[in-house]
Order: C-alpha cells, then sequence, then structure tokens
C-alpha cells in the first residue's frame, strides 16, 4: 500500500513537473511572438520626421490648420462637393486641367503611385481631388473621361469660376488664363494641398514633387497626426 502511495506520488509530481515545463515553454512562445509582432509592427510602421525634417524633403506643415469657408461645387459624377466632402479622410488636393499638356498628367499619374506605394492603413485614411482651374472647358462630363483614368477613385471636381478662384485662394493656388494663339492655357500652382480629415487646410506638398519624397513625409506627418492627435 506504502509502494503504491509512493508510485502514485511520485507520478503526480512527474505529471506536475511536465505541466509546469509545458506553461513555461508556451509563456515563452507567446513571449517571442508577441515580440516579433512588435518587431515587424515597428519596421512596417512610418517613420516620424521632425517638423524640419519634413521641410527639407518638400512637405510644408501649417503651425495652426486654416478652417476653410463654405464652398459648392461639383465632383465628376455631377455630385455636390462641398466642405463636408472633405471630412473624413485626408485629402491631396491638386488644381490643374484637362487640356494641361504635361505638368497635370504628370502629377496625377504621381499621386497614384503614391497611392500604390503608401501603409494600407495611411491609404484607406487618404483620397486624391483634382480641382479644374479650367472650368469653362472642364465640364462634369470632361472630368469624368479624364480623372478616372489615372485612378478610378479618384475625384475631379468643377464649378462656378468665382468658387473655384476663392477656394485656390484659401489654399494659396493661384492660377490665371493666359492668351496662347486662338486659344488659351492656364497658369496654375503645381503643388499639392494637403486637408486633414477635420476638412481644414493643414499643409502642402511643394514642387519639385518627388515620388520617394512624397510617400516618406506624407506617411510620417498622418502618422505623427494620428499617434499624437494633432
Amino acid at each position: 500500500m506504502d509502494e503504491v502511495s509512493t508510485n502514485n506520488s511520485e507520478s503526480l509530481h512527474t505529471q506536475e513537473q511536465r505541466s509546469g515545463i509545458i506553461k513555461t515553454v508556451v509563456a515563452i512562445v507567446v513571449a517571442i511572438a508577441v515580440m516579433l509582432m512588435m518587431f515587424i509592427h515597428k519596421i512596417n510602421s512610418p517613420r516620424v520626421l521632425s517638423a524640419e525634417e519634413l521641410r527639407i524633403n518638400g512637405l510644408f506643415v501649417l503651425d495652426q490648420p486654416r478652417i476653410l469657408s463654405d464652398f459648392e461645387l461639383k465632383n465628376h459624377r455631377g455630385e455636390a462637393f462641398n466642405r463636408d466632402s472633405l471630412k473624413g479622410k485626408w485629402s491631396l488636393v491638386f488644381f490643374g486641367f484637362t487640356h494641361c499638356p504635361d505638368i497635370c498628367p504628370t502629377t496625377m499619374a504621381l499621386l497614384n503611385q503614391l497611392l500604390t506605394e503608401i501603409n494600407g492603413d495611411i491609404l484607406d485614411q487618404t483620397q486624391v481631388v483634382m480641382v479644374t482651374a479650367d472650368p469653362a472647358r472642364d465640364s462634369v462630363e470632361k472630368l469624368a473621361e479624364y480623372v478616372p483614368f489615372f485612378n478610378p477613385d479618384f475625384i475631379g471636381v468643377t464649378g462656378e469660376f468665382i468658387t473655384l478662384k476663392k477656394l485656390g485662394n484659401q489654399l494659396n493656388v493661384p492660377f490665371v488664363k493666359v492668351p496662347q494663339g486662338d486659344s488659351y492655357t492656364v497658369d496654375h500652382g503645381g503643388q499639392v494641398v494637403i486637408i486633414n480629415p477635420r476638412g481644414d487646410y493643414h499643409g502642402f506638398l511643394s514642387t519639385p514633387l518627388d515620388l520617394a519624397r512624397m510617400k516618406l513625409t506624407y506617411q510620417s506627418m498622418v502618422t505623427a497626426s494620428t499617434c499624437c492627435g494633432q
């Protein structure tokens, strides 16, 4: 009887040892997995730059975001486009026109490339808007042909000239009609304006635009704004 009790005690002790070893191994594996996930998250997270580093690389953030006045325009689907249309996402806004021979299509293609390369979470928070600087020729129908060519999710915007001009002035983007033979062209600022998810003018990407710098600075700005509640 004593021998049976001893064997049972040894067996119970062995089981407890095995259970303890298993628990220890599981705890180690979980700890390693957590550390690995944190490492992967860190190396995949965009680097956060200082304000000076952002400026050096062409992104300028306003000291205080500028609240935009209300406006009423139309997108390339014929739907209303106003200040509320800029809320809820970061908006990359470019003023251009469909008859532009070089700068506009180059910039639109560059913005499409940017969206294919930025972090997935940041991509979900981003929309691209092309505002026409030539409403006389850029109707809703014309923008509907032009804008989706670069990306089906891009938004084209047109409307009354005076409304577009006032919006451009608020965003520090000048544009002016310039006679060219029997027709005309439009001189306009080439910077990409950044509107924050509150619908406020937040900053801009200056020219000359460069894909690598745009990706670096834009992701940094959004990451910093998200984590710091800016």
